[in-house]
């Protein structure tokens, strides 16, 4: 459990290189299929690269096959279906903190159990999620923890400067640099165990879908990310947070993964804030899909204020996360405006998703916390009452008070 940069995917590569040498099953879980392939296998860190000529397997497939008949099995931790039933005798599994769905951790334990002594040796950035708080309690576990300033003389000069000075001292760099398991942030509007309460495994069927989307408009290495978020309210009227897609890219690809999103969860309308870019959004947007259905939205309020009545949506228990989005609670978990040192880019995708869902809900509560807010610069906050829920087929309304 370690930070950013101190060589924790050349660690896994060691290890598994290691054991092929004296196991017959030597399998690999990335957080998806992607990072298992370009991270673990065929990365600057990965297996393929730390292996000498002779030593080196062949990649057919989703496998690794070693030259003394050693097998890889690759597997996604974003497909914990895959993994029922598959023994392992070892086991590397990168990047836990990013697993979505606990249950690609539990089917790993079911598996692991050929050979005289089943291991897995895990490579993290530390996250305070739900896997890693039971992995940490376990009294078999064994960690070893380290920091991306052990590693300094072997990192890029310009991740330097641009990534660990930028962070060094504030609570993103202790969690990412220094490799602090944390606490939530008590100034933010979320917290995990929230949250964890509220997830579940499967949506039911959705009513409506939309994607927020909450654009930047640079693609540097320290650039803030695009928030690509999706989520639907469902037939039973509560909201579910189905995928995150956010990125550091440039205008072109992240459009093209909006639209991507749009299509694989099949959704009604994409929600863009234009604060960044204006028309350019749109036309982005359309020069990747034509028909694509989009809404622009403009930020009037702080980052704060819009997200409090989303807020209040999963204080009423009516917001579930569909599996887990370890990058996107960091930042809901997190984010206080007064020490902030980034944009909650993704945490600003899914406030804008979650308001166009909720119609008038979002609109009268918003409208309500600026009342209350103006009135208690005024020294009359008292008069405010939280305004009447009303149910009705559509859904939760709060009336707009004039």
């Amino acid at each position: 459990m370690a930070g950013r940069g101190f060589g924790k995917t050349r660690v896994g590569a060691e290890q598994v290189r290691a054991w092929s040498r004296t196991s017959r099953y030597v399998n690999l879980i990335g957080p998806t299929l992607d990072d298992a392939r370009d991270i673990m296998v065929e990365g600057e860190s990965g297996i393929l690269a730390i292996c000498p000529k002779h030593e080196r397997p062949r990649f057919v497939e989703r496998q690794l096959r070693w030259p003394n008949g050693c097998k890889s099995l690759i597997f996604t931790a974003d497909e914990p279906e895959r993994l029922r039933g598959k023994q392992h005798e070892k086991v590397w599994a990168e990047e836990v903190g990013s697993w979505r769905y606990a249950e690609s951790w539990d089917q790993l334990q079911f598996g692991l159990r050929l050979g005289n002594s089943p291991q897995a040796v895990i490579t993290t950035t530390p996250r305070p999620t739900q896997i890693i708080k039971q992995i940490i309690a376990d009294p078999s576990c064994v960690i070893t923890r380290g920091t991306s300033y052990e590693n300094v003389a072997n990192l890029a000069e310009a991740f330097y400067k641009s990534v660990v000075r930028r962070y060094e001292g504030t609570r993103l760099g202790r969690q990412e640099l220094n490799a602090e398991l944390l606490t939530d942030n008590p100034a933010a509007l979320w917290n995990r165990t929230a949250i964890d309460e509220l997830r579940v495994l499967v949506a039911p069927k959705l009513k409506r879908l939309v994607i927020g989307l909450d654009p930047a408009v640079t693609s540097r290495e320290d650039s803030a990310e695009t928030g690509i978020v999706a989520a639907g309210i469902g037939t039973d009227d509560h909201y579910y947070v189905i995928a995150d897609k956010s990125l550091i890219n440039t205008p072109d690809a992240w459009a093209r993964q909006a639209i991507k999103l749009y299509h694989d969860v099949k959704a009604d309308r994409i929600i863009g804030e234009v604060n960044n870019g204006g028309d350019m959004i749109e036309s982005l947007l359309r020069n990747v899909d034509p028909n694509v259905s989009y809404e622009c939205v403009t930020a009037t309020r702080g980052k704060m204020i819009r997200a409090e009545p989303v807020a209040a949506l999963y204080e009423q228990g009516r917001v579930h996360h569909v599996g887990s989005f370890p990058e996107l609670e960091d930042q809901m978990c997190d984010y206080d405006p007064l020490t902030a040192e980034r944009s909650p880019d993704r945490m600003d995708a899914l406030v804008w998703a979650m308001t166009k869902l909720s119609d008038r809900t979002g609109t009268a509560i918003l409208d309500y916390y600026a009342m209350q807010a103006k009135a208690a610069q005024a020294g009359n906050a008292h008069i405010f009452q939280p305004p009447t829920v009303q149910r009705t087929d559509e859904g939760l309304q709060f009336p707009v008070r004039t």
